[in-house]
């Protein structure tokens, strides 16, 4: 498995590096200054000075995440955030884990393509084209199935045991739009005649969806 693993990441950077979603870079290395003020797009960089293999490590794709919530699944970043080392090189990772019956639910990565490896189990993908056509299958471990930049996908555990995979992306940092989420627990909040009209709902309904996805009063 471990050579599959390898196999794929040198793949998925050979094929999709030359069309990287970053801007290249302009230096051998810059590490991610995340305690700078500066804003730029991305990240500045540190001092050569300062910066160790720290910079370039990240162990928290070693263990399979928590995934007793609502949807059942943790999604574990592996990105700039995460890896400082990773600046203006235009490529991370996520380890993504599934409970039996656990969904990634519909989402979109404004800022790249993903390419999911599947690590245990089986899972349902598919993506929606802008011509709303579905294209979906079944992967089971050992696949990979790959989803085209900015495009609404999923993942869903069919299974009675629990799966999980890594995900690659062009981008040190491909950001997460889900769609539930950013229509009924935006702040503010989008308001309820734009979602009743475009959903073709009443406004119980739509309250009702975004007290279940309102925060947990402690």
């Amino acid at each position: 498995m471990a050579a599959i693993l390898v196999l794929f990441v040198m793949t998925f950077a050979v094929v999709l590096g030359p069309a990287a979603a970053d801007p290249d870079l302009l230096q051998d290395v810059c590490v991610a200054d995340l305690t700078s003020g500066v804003k730029v797009n991305g990240f500045t960089c540190k001092a050569i000075a300062n910066i160790s293999a720290a910079d370039f490590s990240f162990n928290g794709l070693a263990k399979p995440g928590l995934t007793n919530n609502t949807f059942g699944s943790l999604v574990t970043a592996a990105n700039v955030e995460k890896i400082p080392g990773l600046n203006t090189l235009g490529v991370s990772l996520s380890r993504i884990d599934y409970a039996p019956g656990g969904l990634n639910p519909p989402h979109t990565h404004p800022r790249a393509t993903e390419m999911v490896f599947v690590l245990e189990g089986e899972l349902d993908v598919g993506f929606i084209t802008t011509a709303n056509v579905l294209i979906s299958k079944s992967i089971k471990k050992g696949e990979i199935f790959v989803f085209p930049k900015g495009l609404v996908h999923f993942q869903k555990n069919n299974g009675k045991v629990p799966a999980a995979v890594i995900s690659a992306f062009n981008s040190q940092l491909p950001g997460t739009q889900s769609i539930a989420t950013t229509l009924f627990a935006a702040t503010p909040p989008v308001p309820d005649h734009v979602l009743t009209k475009a959903f073709q709902v009443g406004t119980k309904e739509v309250e009702k969806i975004k007290s279940r996805f309102a925060p947990k009063k402690k």
